[in-house]
């Protein structure tokens, strides 16, 4: 099988349902789907990376940023049929040198799901003295 990891900035609409449903496979995703919001989170992120198999979006991950000083890294997954692949690995690896090219260097992100275990292999570090929260509405 062949794979491609590349930016997506305006995606097809079949695209654009491939994402949506890795958000609901996920449970990343509250409300109704609906394609709109997705688009904006394409917008609103400063790069988002897809990986295809053909046409089909089958893997995702982005980051938020200022553009200036960091950046975050969220909403990674693939399509739990191509797991184990190495396309994690290669759209983190993609979302980082694109950063880079920014000049972005300060990169962080949440792991979950025990995850964090494939984010040091990457090059990740748990920050000491720091605590991921939320706000509970």
């Amino acid at each position: 099988m062949t794979f491609q990891i590349k930016a997506v900035n305006h995606p097809e609409t079949k695209n654009l349902h491939d994402i949506l449903d890795l958000y609901i496979a996920e449970q990343w995703w509250d409300g109704p789907p609906l394609i709109e919001p997705v688009l904006e989170i394409i917008k609103g992120s400063h790069i988002f990376i897809g990986a295809f198999h053909g046409e089909k979006l089958i893997g995702m991950g982005r980051a938020i940023s200022d553009g200036v000083s960091d950046a975050y890294i969220q909403d990674v997954t693939i399509n739990k049929n191509y797991r184990n692949k190495n396309l994690g690995s290669l759209i983190i690896k993609k979302i980082i040198k694109e950063l880079k090219k920014d000049k972005i260097f300060w990169i962080g992100l949440i792991s979950e799901k025990n995850s964090h275990n494939f984010y040091k292999k990457i090059g990740f570090s748990e920050m000491k003295n720091a605590y991921p929260m939320k706000y509970k509405i």
